[in-house]
C-alpha cells in the first residue's frame, strides 16, 4: 500500500469515527429531550416520588442503555414490584440505566446533583432521591430510606460507597442496610458485569482513576458494544437479623454472587 493511500485509509478511518460520535451524541441529546417530554407530559415533577412514576424511570433507563451501546442480559429470581432495600455491586454511572432499565426502582444520589443543569432537573423530575452526605448524617439518611420503604417506594443504593473495576466486591458498608431492618422489608441484590465483545471483563465501562466524568463518557460513546450481564439474587428477608449479621450477609452473598455470575457468562461467551 503507498503512503498515500495508507493516508486516505487513516482519514476515512477518522471521518468514520467521528460520524459515529457525532449520531451517539445526537441520540443522546434527543433521549434527554425525550425524558423532558415525560417528566412534563404525565406532571411526575408534582409527585416525583410516586412508586408508579418508576415506569417512567424505566423506559428512560432503557433509552439510555441504546444511547450507550448497552444491551442488558438478565439472570436469577425475576425483578419483584414487591418494596423492597435494592443494593448492587458499584463499576460505573453506567450502573444506572443499566439496573433501572431492567428494575423499577428509584436511586439514592448525592444532594448536589439536583442542582446541576439539565441533569439535576432531570433526576429531579423523575424521581431521584437526594440525600444529603456528610459527617454524622448516616442516621438521618437512614431514617429517610425507611421512610420510603415504608411507603412502598423502593430504593437503591451501592453500599460499597465507590465504584471499582468490576472484578470483586469492596467491603461493603452496612449502616443504610438499617433502613430495611427499621422498615420490615426485605434486601434485594443485584450483580453486575460488562463483558466486551472479546468475551472479557470491559475495561471501558469501568469509572475508576484518574479519568474525568466527560473524558469516561467520550469513552463511553466511542466504545463497541457492551454486554451488561445483570442477575438478581433471591431477597434477604430481614426477620432475625440485626444490622451486623444483615450487613455480614449482604457482604456474603454479593461476593460469591459476582463470582458465579462471571464464570457463567465469561465461560457463556466463550462458547
Amino acid at each position: 500500500m503507498t503512503h498515500q493511500n495508507s493516508t486516505t485509509v487513516v482519514k476515512k478511518k477518522g471521518l468514520a469515527r467521528f460520524i459515529h460520535f457525532g449520531k451517539k451524541i445526537s441520540h443522546g441529546v434527543a433521549a434527554v429531550g425525550q425524558g423532558f417530554y415525560v417528566v412534563y407530559r404525565h406532571q411526575l415533577y408534582k409527585q416525583p416520588n410516586n412508586p408508579d412514576n418508576t415506569r417512567y424511570v424505566q423506559w428512560f433507563c432503557r433509552r439510555l442503555c441504546d444511547v450507550f451501546n448497552i444491551e442488558v442480559r438478565l439472570y436469577g429470581e425475576s425483578a419483584s414490584t414487591e418494596p423492597a432495600l435494592w443494593v448492587s455491586n458499584h463499576i460505573s454511572w453506567l450502573d444506572i440505566p443499566t439496573l433501572g432499565s431492567a428494575a423499577r426502582v428509584f436511586f439514592l444520589a448525592k444532594a448536589e446533583i439536583e442542582d446541576w443543569p439539565v441533569v439535576g432537573k432531570l433526576a429531579k423530575g423523575g424521581g431521584t432521591l437526594f440525600i444529603k452526605r456528610g459527617s454524622g448524617d448516616s442516621v438521618r439518611i437512614r431514617q429517610q430510606i425507611a421512610d420510603f420503604l415504608s411507603q412502598n417506594i423502593p430504593v437503591l443504593f451501592f453500599p460499597e460507597a465507590t465504584t471499582s473495576d468490576g472484578t470483586t466486591i469492596k467491603r461493603v458498608h452496612g449502616r443504610l442496610l438499617g433502613a430495611a431492618l427499621e422498615a420490615q422489608k426485605p434486601v434485594q441484590i443485584a450483580l453486575i458485569c460488562y463483558v466486551n465483545q472479546q468475551g472479557e471483563l470491559d475495561h471501558i465501562a469501568p469509572y475508576v482513576g484518574e479519568i474525568s466524568f466527560s473524558d469516561h463518557v467520550k469513552q463511553v460513546l466511542e466504545m463497541p458494544r457492551v454486554t451488561a450481564h445483570l442477575m438478581f439474587l433471591p431477597r434477604i428477608d430481614v426477620t432475625g437479623h440485626d444490622l451486623d449479621s444483615l450487613t455480614s450477609e449482604v457482604q456474603h452473598k454479593m461476593y460469591k454472587g459476582l463470582q458465579e455470575l462471571q464464570q457463567h457468562v465469561l465461560h457463556q461467551v466463550e462458547q
